[in-house]
């Protein structure tokens, strides 16, 4: 994992948070406004990675946000409503 790739920081450290790594999918999307993460978790794992009060979400999105200052690339993390 290096400081440049914002997807591998992210796969690793939702891995470690979640119960269920293996439901885990990191869709990337690029437009002109940057980089868009998306990101599907397990219904059981939607609160551990919002976190108490969104705090979890909030600080794994100001992370991915340096990461993209550093070599000038907007990016930003979304995730999608668990599939039933």
């Amino acid at each position: 994992m290096t400081s440049e790739n914002p997807q591998a920081f992210l796969e690793y450290i939702l891995e470690n948070i979640l119960e269920n790594p293996e439901s885990l999918t990191i869709e990337k999307k690029i437009d002109e406004l940057g980089t868009l993460y998306e990101v599907t978790v397990s219904e059981s794992d939607m609160g551990r990675i919002i976190g108490k009060q969104g705090q979890t979400i909030k600080s794994i999105r100001t992370l991915l946000r340096m990461m993209g200052a550093q070599t000038g690339e907007r990016v930003n993390l979304k995730v999608l409503e668990p599939i039933s």
